[in-house]
């Protein structure tokens, strides 16, 4: 099993070669990060014909972006009647009416510039995986459909012909979402904002920022941008101290295992409308195949760093329990990406400075969060209208005590895998 992030390896959008930024340019806006935030920053700035230039410390993806589970799920990670308990009435309404749309975004993109990023729109299963979590899905469910949304309590047999498992009995379909390769949809924003005229500079971190004159210009090892406005788009990757983004998330991971290809014959029960699914547990196991029949599972935590025997252990566990009719799985690889977390599981908009626009906190729902994230702050820029973004651009407070929210997810997630390793817990 090696180490490695079977969305790079399988993207069928080719690394778009980027130059890395040499010199002292100006532009209109600035972009750092280029992971779907900022590349949809980028595109959509650069087709309303706004001057755009993004700098990315690696290549195109180099970080959660690319490396995720290719969920393309709507809203937060928790339900809407919470999500308004959090923000409030006003605000948290508008959350789950802009995120409730963000799947269609992201499709729409994907449509409108040809993206070859495997895509599927049959939609995500949330899999109940006691009567607890049954209670959880109605209770979701109830909510959902109060605004709307097409989703629907699968049950008994129909769970069962959708999951191909029979450890399931409950499962919430929502019919807005699907799947992707991630690192695919990432390159295919790439180079969709390439086409329409956006500047991309791959290898070029941003070594600091400063004022200058009325302006900000952001610092390269060889060059600088010199910008009236700025948007930071790095999120779970945010290390330097400069940075003030790195002071409103913590970070976790997400690790997972890739199957060799599996053939219809033997795996054709399981998903077999390729839906991705995730069950409803403390911590919880995603599962998905791709589009050559790989069975890919995932759950929170690192992976990278633990000995293969613990990761291939608990991939074995998790595979036995919901899928046994696969007999003995081969796995192929496995990778993990970083998430960031904040307290109240929702997301953070915001200013750090006057002329900068930042964003932190998508827990997990990135690939949808970043993309409309990003078509706002476009907006917003080109027009001063912040109505495109999910919140309005706030100014919170740091969060506190990061070290121990994340040193406190990660050691749980640590003893509840060597549980079910251990088949004390499943």
């Amino acid at each position: 099993m090696k180490e490695g992030c079977l969305w790079h390896d399988t993207s069928p959008e080719p690394t778009l070669p980027l130059a890395p930024l040499q010199a002292d340019h100006t532009s209109e806006v600035a972009v750092i990060g280029g992971g779907i935030t900022g590349l949809s920053t980028a595109l959509h700035l650069a087709e309303a014909g706004v001057g755009v230039t993004l700098l990315e410390a690696g290549e195109i993806p180099s970080g959660g972006s690319g490396r995720n589970v290719g969920l393309v799920n709507a809203g937060l990670w928790i339900p809407p009647d919470d999500i308004c308990e959090a923000l409030g009435e006003r605000d948290g309404e508008r959350a789950n009416a802009i995120l409730g749309g963000a799947p269609a975004e992201v499709f729409s993109l994907i449509e409108r510039h040809a993206i070859d990023c495997r895509a599927t729109r049959s939609g995500t299963l949330h899999l109940a995986h006691n009567a607890k979590g049954e209670q959880e899905l109605a209770r979701r469910v109830d909510q959902f459909q109060r605004r709307g949304a097409p989703v629907e309590l699968l049950e008994d047999e129909a769970c069962r012909q959708k999951t191909g498992t029979q450890r399931i009995r409950c499962a919430l379909l929502d019919r807005r979402a699907g799947t992707i390769n991630p690192a695919a949809y990432t390159r295919g924003l790439a180079r969709a904002a390439a086409a329409a005229g956006a500047r991309l500079h791959g290898h070029s971190a941003a070594t600091g920022i400063a004022r200058h004159g009325s302006d900000w210009r952001v610092t390269t090892a060889e060059g600088s941008v010199t910008a009236p406005r700025l948007v930071i788009a790095t999120n779970a990757y945010t290390e330097d101290h400069w940075n003030q983004v790195r002071r409103h998330f913590f970070p976790g991971h997400f690790f997972q295992v890739a199957s060799h290809p599996l053939p219809d014959e033997i795996a054709g029960d399981i998903l077999p409308e390729r839906q991705g699914a995730w069950d409803t547990r403390m911590v919880l196991s995603s599962m998905r195949r791709d589009s050559e029949g790989r069975l890919i599972l995932g759950s929170l935590g690192k992976g990278d760093g633990r000995p293969q025997a613990y990761v291939r252990g608990w991939a074995d566990r998790i595979q036995r329990h919901y899928f046994p009719q696969l007999g003995r799985v081969d796995w192929e690889c496995t990778w993990t990406g970083r998430i960031a977390f904040t307290p109240d599981h929702t997301l953070r908009l915001f200013e750090p400075a006057p002329g900068i626009l930042a964003a932190s906190g998508y827990n997990g729902r990135g690939i949808t969060t970043g993309t409309v994230v990003g078509k706002g702050f476009a907006h917003y820029l080109a027009n001063g209208d912040d109505s495109l973004l999910p919140l309005p651009i706030r100014t919170p407070k740091p969060i506190r005590a990061k070290p121990l929210w994340s040193s406190g997810y990660e050691s749980g997630f640590t003893l509840y895998h060597t549980g079910q390793c251990l088949r004390v817990l499943i």
